[in-house]
């Protein structure tokens, strides 16, 4: 009898085994070996937990052309070399650097009864700004929110909510904080208050412009709180707002840090992986973005213990300048199309905050077949990974620069952040505490298997768009709005 069964299930496990296979024919039969010594060295050898720690306790931020900015890519730089990395090079840019200086904020129905309201100034505001302005709401501080109200903000100081408000009619969609300011400033606004989403009055900093550039109005950051009983007041009567603020830029450069393992057999097509290193500096920016820059030196790390070599090239980047307004995607893929290689560039993988990943994500729906034949592989190693697949595309990291020029992006998905670090985004309390070692090692294990499916694929049917196609799939994903506020629609039609 226990013969007889043992039998069945043998037969049971095969015919399972087939149709994996069926479903998932893309996987080329020696991944499994593969897949299984990055899981084991990952789970044994992981350093990308103590990395990080070691990084905010001797670094702190990382905020891209500050002193700490320039440790943190030497910090990088060194780590590659000693993973083994002899091609490691760092890919200098100027960027125009912006940090905070001084700044005030009250609030009243007149001069002799201004309070002052705790606040942060959002990056790229004016080196220098005083206003004494009138407080108007402006609701979501959409484009709808200005031309239901013509002339209302005109020459005063527009109050904003950061997310999309309760009560909001359905299906109301969101835009970046960069995005709203260009609004305000479009419709007349000479300052801007942004309300905070998180509750607990935590102030959220980050860029206002979406350029990287200054932008001509002041902004700043209130928390949830003081913001909705500042609606209340306003809604009530007329309120006075006074910004007061000095801040620093000036071009400085930074620097992207790159480490290379040449392709075995198809060397001149490249599939890159990257996060951004750097950070605000509010704190020290383990969540955004130390759990993705340092799973992408951890993938490195890994990818060099085991000596592996996929078919096709493969960059680690580190990029400087995210939070600025992507500087250094930016740089990285104009250098692409100067020097001719950007056709080259078969796939890029983003990490940014991706935190113990369930699935995979990508801009092209017809990599699923791939995906989910290394997804699968994944899954026997650990079955909390749940093979999800997901397509679509979004703005706002270091993807952005390579999917406007056509170029197929993706990375981790269905993960959640640990220790409820949501609303710590931004803001004073992204410390390493919230860190959790086996989700950043879920990232580096499941993510690493990703990089080298796609690099070593035989095929890889995911398609380098052409202009055309490009502009048809941004507006298929309503991109075109938001890339048409920040300048980025280079289409004339």
């Amino acid at each position: 009898m226990y013969t007889s069964h043992f039998a069945l299930k043998r037969v049971v496990i095969f015919f399972i085994s087939l149709c994996i296979h069926e479903v998932h024919s893309q996987a080329k039969p020696e991944w499994n070996a593969i897949f299984n010594k990055i899981n084991t060295e990952v789970q044994t050898n992981s350093k990308a937990y103590s990395s990080l720690k070691t990084a905010t306790e001797t670094i702190g931020h990382r905020l891209t052309g500050s002193a700490n900015g320039e440790k943190a890519e030497a910090f990088a730089y060194n780590l590659l070399k000693s993973y083994g990395f002899k091609d490691v090079r760092y890919q200098p840019f100027e960027v125009e650097s912006w940090s905070r200086g001084t700044l005030s904020v009250k609030v009243g129905a007149d001069a002799a009864n201004m309070q002052n309201v705790k606040s942060v100034s959002l990056a790229h505001s004016p080196v220098k700004a005083t206003v004494n302005l009138e407080l108007v709401d402006m609701g979501n501080g959409m484009e709808e929110d200005y031309l239901n109200n013509p002339g209302k903000v005109t020459g005063k100081i527009a109050l904003v909510y950061l997310g999309v408000l309760p009560g909001s009619k359905p299906g109301t969609k969101s835009l970046h904080r960069s995005e709203k300011t260009a609004l305000a400033t479009k419709y007349g606004a000479e300052g801007i208050i942004i309300i905070n989403t998180a509750n607990g009055g935590i102030l959220l900093t980050g860029t206002a412009s979406v350029t990287g550039k200054l932008i001509p109005i002041p902004a700043v950051c209130i928390g949830k709180d003081d913001g909705l009983k500042l609606k209340n007041q306003v809604a009530a009567s007329k309120t006075m707002a006074a910004i007061d603020m000095t801040n620093f830029s000036g071009l400085i450069k930074a620097r992207n840090v790159i480490a290379t393992i040449k392709g075995k057999s198809i060397p001149n097509e490249k599939v890159v992986v990257g996060g951004h290193l750097d950070s605000w500096d509010l704190a020290t920016g383990a969540i955004d973005n130390g759990i993705g820059s340092f799973s992408v030196l951890d993938m490195a790390r890994t990818f060099k213990a085991l000596n592996l070599q996929p078919a096709r090239t493969v960059e680690f980047i580190l990029f400087m300048g995210e939070e600025e307004g992507l500087l250094g995607s930016r740089a990285y893929v104009d250098a692409a199309i100067k020097n001719k290689s950007i056709d080259q560039l078969r796939y890029m993988l983003n990490y940014d905050m991706t935190n113990d990943p369930k699935g995979y994500s990508t801009t092209a729906e017809e990599s699923k077949e791939l995906f989910q034949s290394i997804g699968a592989i994944a899954q026997s190693f650990d079955t909390a990974y749940k093979n999800t697949f997901r397509a679509g595309a979004g703005l706002h990291s270091d993807h952005q620069p390579f999917m406007l020029q056509g170029i197929p992006t993706g990375g981790g998905a269905g993960g959640t952040l640990p220790n409820n670090a949501g609303p710590c985004y931004h803001a004073d309390c992204d410390v390493f505490s919230l860190v959790d070692e086996k989700g950043i090692k879920n990232t580096v294990r499941f993510s690493s298997m990703l990089l080298y499916g796609i690099a070593d694929a035989i095929e890889i049917k995911a398609k380098h768009f052409t202009d055309a196609e490009t502009k048809a799939f941004l507006i298929k994903n309503n991109l075109k709005e938001p890339l048409e506020i920040a300048g980025e629609w280079r289409w004339k039609d």
